[in-house]
């Protein structure tokens, strides 16, 4: 081989590097949209977040270099084709410009194939197959520009959505996004999926989207799965909805013994069914009152009486303690006494009756534990009593 020819070799194998540049660098995933299986979100567990979006894609020269067997262009509408049988038919207005087309086609820099319209998933398809091949210039600016004015009349939100490898731009696509953010403000969010991966387009797309403060670049080779395109749409276009918990009904106050007193209220817990409990739960002698300075069982206390000594037949394995209570008129040594003189007459009445001797046990607490104050008469009544604490 002569050197002449070796030359000429070696310029073609660097003219094919350089050519192939924008995916030779790495394995570009694409998925055919008849192999793709979308993930199907559930209408009623999303909203859109977005009221209106554009794709602007690029149909530029660049866009018809192969990249692993196939055109820039084809595995960008087959990303677009994915993309658009993932959204949700939520609510929304849509449009499709493209730019760069191949001036045997078209003379304009840019054109729409979706008019900004509600979007509708059947017809934007079709608007996505119906993109003239790649074949022109690389106009991106007046896509973007266009774009700003196809959003002019529009309320609401506004995602635009540039599929492109960024290839032969220059600096004029970020000055125009500049000033459509400018325009928008915080209604416009951008973002940008490239196609290949030339290093000067990744780093122009990813400007544009920085540009818009609130959207991301990608690469469209990381969203051939339904699962990673998934993720995107949800990004892109949705808001979980937070599902409405129920409101939490405050529970009813807890009486564990039954006895009518809840639970925080009660001093006396597991008073047996059927006994008569004072308003702290503790069971009482209902009518037992003694007569000041008295221990002594009266005939209108047999009633009362009577009541416990059937609670207690009820329960024959209840062992209980007697306790006698006074008023606090007197030294606390004598009502020391005097209540422990009451809750003896209470044990023997309840002898009488039948209930076995050593099931009762007796303590007087004087005036310790008054129920009612001893300010009035019908206080220190109520204080003169006794009540029964079971023995667990």
């Amino acid at each position: 081989m002569t050197k002449k020819m070796q030359i000429k070799l070696m310029m073609v194998f660097a003219f094919g590097v350089i050519f192939l540049w924008g995916c030779a660098t790495q394995q570009a995933q694409t998925t055919s949209p008849g192999m793709f299986t979308p993930y199907n979100f559930q209408a009623d567990q999303y909203t859109s977040k977005v009221d209106n979006f554009m794709v602007i894609l690029d149909a530029s020269s660049s866009m018809s270099e192969p990249c692993n067997g196939q055109s820039k262009f084809t595995i960008a509408k087959d990303f677009l084709t994915t993309m658009n049988r993932t959204i949700p038919e939520l609510k929304l207005n849509a449009a499709l410009r493209a730019f760069g087309h191949n001036p045997d086609l078209t003379a304009s820099l840019t054109s729409l194939f979706y008019d900004l319209k509600e979007y509708s998933t059947s017809e934007f398809e079709k608007a996505i197959g119906s993109v003239q091949p790649a074949g022109g210039t690389s106009p991106l600016a007046a896509a973007i520009d266009a774009a700003a004015q196809d959003f002019a009349s529009t309320q609401g939100s506004i995602a635009l959505i540039i599929v492109s490898d960024g290839k032969d731009m220059g600096s004029a696509p970020l000055t125009s996004t500049e000033n459509m953010k400018v325009a928008f403000g915080d209604r416009l969010c951008i973002y940008t999926v490239l196609i290949g991966a030339d290093p000067a387009g990744e780093a122009l797309l990813k400007s544009i989207a920085d540009a818009g403060k609130c959207g991301f670049t990608e690469k469209a080779d990381k969203l051939a799965s339904a699962s990673a395109m998934a993720d995107y749409v949800e990004k892109v276009f949705l808001t979980k909805q937070i599902a409405e918990e129920a409101p939490v009904q405050p529970q009813a106050p807890m009486d564990s013994d039954g006895d009518g007193v809840i639970d925080d209220d009660d001093q006396c817990p597991d008073t047996p069914q059927g006994a008569t409990v004072n308003k702290v739960g503790c069971w009482i002698i209902p009518n037992v009152n003694f007569d000041f300075d008295k221990w002594n069982i009266r005939p209108d206390m047999y009633s009362g009486l009577d009541e416990a000594a059937a609670v207690l037949k009820r329960n024959p394995d209840l062992k209980v303690e007697i306790q006698g209570h006074t008023d606090a008129v007197g030294s606390q040594g004598y009502n020391q006494r005097l209540s422990e003189k009451r809750a003896e007459s209470v044990a023997a009445y309840l002898i009488d009756q039948g209930i076995e001797k050593e099931r009762l046990s007796t303590k007087g607490y004087g005036f310790s534990k008054p129920v009612e104050s001893n300010e009035t008469a019908e206080g220190r009544a109520e204080n003169r009593r006794v009540e029964i604490q079971p023995i667990r």
